[in-house]
Parts: C-alpha cells; sequence; structure tokens
C-alpha cells in the first residue's frame, strides 16, 4: 500500500485566540500560520506526490495550494481535491467558543479520558469523527497504491483531532488513548499502509529533510516495494 503524508493546516487567528473553529466558514490562516505552511510546503517540495486531498474548509486548502506551490517548475502537475471525510469534526454548540470556558463544561473531563464516549452538544460524535476520517485516508490510499504502485506517496491536509484518530488507528491504540499524541499546526506526519499493519513513520515534526522518501532508482524491469514485515532490530532505515 501507499504511504500517507498527514499534515495538519497552519495557524488560524482562532488557534491564537484559543477559540474552538470547528467548521466555522472564513476561518484563515494567520501570518504565522501562512509561514508554517510555506516551510511545511518547502519540506516536501524534493518528495513526489501522487496527489493532495484537503478536507474543504479554507485553513486546510490554503494550506494546500501552498504545498502545490513549492512543487518543482519541472516536475508533474500534482492534482487536488477535497474530500469531506477529512473535515473538521462537527463541535455542535461547543463551535465557536473559547476554550477556556469549555473547560469548565462538564463533558470536557470525558473529552480528555474517554474521548469515545463523546457526542458534542448539537454535533458529531468523537468515534464517528474517527470512523470516517480512516476510512477517507484508507480509502484514498488504497487508490494511490492502485495507480502508483506501493511506493506511492500522497498527502492529506486536516485537522488536529482527526489527524490524532488516524495516528492512534495506526498505531492501533483506543480512541480513549488519542489524547496522548499532539498534532501541532503545519506538522507533517507519516503513515505507511501495508498488507500485514500500518507503520507510524513520524508523527508531529516540524522541521528535517524528506527527500529520502523519493522511491530508490531501480533496476530495468524492477518495481519499487515497500516492506510488507517489521525489520527486527530496527533495521538501517533510509539512506
Amino acid at each position: 500500500m501507499a504511504t500517507v503524508i498527514l499534515v495538519r493546516h497552519g495557524r488560524t487567528s482562532a488557534n491564537a485566540s484559543g477559540t474552538l473553529a470547528g467548521r466555522t466558514p472564513g476561518v484563515r490562516l494567520d501570518e504565522t500560520g501562512v509561514g508554517q505552511a510555506r516551510r511545511t510546503a518547502e519540506r516536501l517540495g524534493p518528495v513526489p506526490l501522487a496527489g493532495v486531498v484537503s478536507s474543504p474548509l479554507e485553513r486546510c486548502k490554503q494550506t494546500a495550494r501552498e504545498i502545490l506551490r513549492a512543487r518543482p517548475d519541472d516536475g508533474p502537475e500534482v492534482p487536488l481535491s477535497t474530500d469531506k471525510g477529512l473535515v473538521e469534526c462537527d463541535y455542535g454548540d461547543w463551535q465557536g467558543r473559547l476554550l477556556k470556558d469549555l473547560a469548565k463544561e462538564p463533558l470536557w473531563s470525558t473529552v480528555q479520558s474517554q474521548p469515545s464516549a463523546v457526542t458534542f452538544p448539537g454535533g458529531e460524535s468523537m468515534a464517528t469523527m474517527q470512523a470516517r476520517v480512516v476510512a477517507a485516508v484508507r480509502r484514498h490510499d488504497a487508490a494511490v497504491t492502485a495507480s502508483h504502485g506501493d511506493g506511492g506517496v500522497w498527502v492529506a491536509v486536516s485537522h488536529g483531532d482527526l489527524i490524532k484518530a488516524v495516528l492512534a488507528d495506526a498505531l492501533g491504540m483506543h480512541l480513549d488513548l488519542f489524547q496522548r499524541i499532539t498534532v501541532d499546526p503545519a506538522s507533517v506526519s507519516i503513515v505507511r499502509y501495508t498488507g500485514s499493519r500500518p507503520y507510524v513513520v513520524a508523527s508531529n515534526t516540524h522541521a528535517g529533510d524528506l527527500s529520502w522518501m523519493a522511491p530508490s532508482p531501480q533496476a530495468d524491469g524492477e518495481e519499487a516495494a515497500a516492506p510488507q514485515d517489521a525489520a527486527v532490530g530496527g533495521g538501517a532505515g533510509p539512506a
């Protein structure tokens, strides 16, 4: 199976003010967020991408467009699409409120300790959120594998809780443990899916060379294939 690079959108004014934006329309990257998105785009520049799939919310589409602007001029065109499966959790009545006020709500402690039991008032359950985003990521990953082989790499631009949910699934963690994962604005996390299990290659990275994700040159007639089994002892890592 292919490899997905999970990118959270850059910082917004809502993030900076401690407001739960949710699906509020018109929430865009602030100046810091634009800079974060551009730095992430530069990191992804050397990586051959089969496609970029974004949440339909503007802050994610802005981040996705920065990723595409940083592509090499002589490289192949990278398609951009949106998928509602990657959209922010529907926080219902919590949307638009300050986090410091939400922390006083009785439901807050359940969000922290038992998210699988949480349904936001007037909104979505966290279990439903995880199920839809994992299904969307796996569906796109299978499509990239079918068109580009096991060496295919693609980008999903989404939101903090959704990327945490995908990482928890890949790690085999119960949703109730996903608050142990941190996903910062414009961070890069990487999951490689195989027939036997997913592999979490990176989580919440902010810097570092990603050119190692480009497939190694193959001999004539030889196809690049990602290993399906775990390397006992840790392996040699990328060249």
